[in-house]
């Protein structure tokens, strides 16, 4: 009795979620769907943090300024950008404050001015 009971239940067990896969297929392509989307909209930008290292009226002192950082540390990017009436240079693209928060301190020898700053960064694929 015990084996008829526990066939019927080994027989039975995978049709009672046989349709539960398909659907959790038609929701996991939705959410891609709507990631692609999100994407294109946001031209793959998300909100995070950058370190600002320079900011000032001297476009040459900026220009400098972004050299000597690429020049040490060129697996991060940097950005050169005009905030009326000061050139800043931003750098890095991280997701999170303590992420950000340790690259300051390795960079903070070179450039003891520099603090995190919220920013639009760019998603790494």
């Amino acid at each position: 009795m015990k084996f008829i009971v526990a066939l019927a239940l080994f027989l039975l067990f995978p049709l009672l979620f046989k349709g539960q896969t398909a659907d959790n297929t038609a929701k996991l392509k939705v959410l891609q769907d709507k990631k692609a989307d999100f994407h294109k909209r946001t031209e793959g930008e998300s909100d995070g943090f950058r370190i600002k290292i320079h900011f000032g009226t001297d476009r040459a002192k900026a220009m400098e300024t972004k050299s000597k950082f690429l020049s040490k540390y060129n697996d991060y990017s940097a950005y050169d950008e005009y905030q009326q009436p000061n050139f800043v240079i931003l750098v890095g693209n991280f997701r999170t404050k303590p992420e950000a928060y340790g690259f300051l301190k390795e960079i903070q020898a070179d450039f003891p001015n520099a603090f995190i700053v919220k920013d639009k960064i760019k998603l790494a694929n």
